[in-house]
């Protein structure tokens, strides 16, 4: 499994590159635009080819769920503290049917401990980042965790099968694929590595 997390702030042609990411593969987008207001989330994903909608995850406004066919619903690591002690009062008005709950941690013990059900869940940093400077790496193993855990932190091609070695079910990338020179080229290179490592 393949995460790809939106660039924080836009880069020239990024809905014409995601839409190649998405015709070459893509599953997971998680979309992640801190400083876009709730029209201009709409506007975005108005750009995108409806086709793709089912694979973007969208981590604010999550009553987006409601007005767009997205795959699910992403906590980032203060909104799930905020509100997933009482996880029925938070999903009452959100259509989540078929939809996926991932959310962030940042220590695997946090995570370990973590009674709600995500499917899925981002672990950072594994590696020192690409895209965040001084962020360094921190190598978990989580190979004793029974949870499916996506590593992020660092990945690129190189990374990746150090990443599986740690007990990761999955990467999460964002600087591996938008710092690059040719984002799409940079993803079809990842993806090449990851399909033959997990074969």
């Amino acid at each position: 499994m393949i995460v790809l997390i939106a660039p924080e702030h836009d880069i020239p042609n990024e809905i014409e590159i995601l839409n190649q990411l998405f015709q070459e593969g893509l599953q997971y987008y998680h979309f992640r635009k801190p400083n876009k207001n709730y029209e201009e989330h709409c506007a975005y994903l108005n750009q995108i080819d409806k086709q793709y909608h089912n694979r973007i995850v969208v981590h604010y406004f999550h009553e987006l769920i409601n007005e767009f066919d997205l795959k699910g619903i992403h906590f980032q690591e203060q909104k799930r503290i905020d509100h997933i002690d009482n996880p029925g009062q938070y999903f009452k008005n959100l259509n989540m049917f078929g939809k996926s709950i991932s959310s962030s941690f940042h220590e695997p013990k946090t995570l370990e401990d973590c009674e709600f059900e995500f499917d899925y869940h981002l672990l950072s940093p594994v590696f020192s980042s690409i895209s965040k400077v001084g962020y360094e790496g921190r190598g978990f193993d989580v190979n004793h965790i029974d949870k499916f855990i996506i590593g992020m932190g660092g990945i690129n091609a190189d990374t990746i099968i150090e990443t599986f070695k740690l007990g990761f079910k999955g990467v999460g990338v964002l600087g591996g694929i938008w710092n690059s020179n040719n984002p799409v080229k940079s993803f079809i290179e990842l993806k090449t590595v990851y399909d033959t490592t997990i074969i």
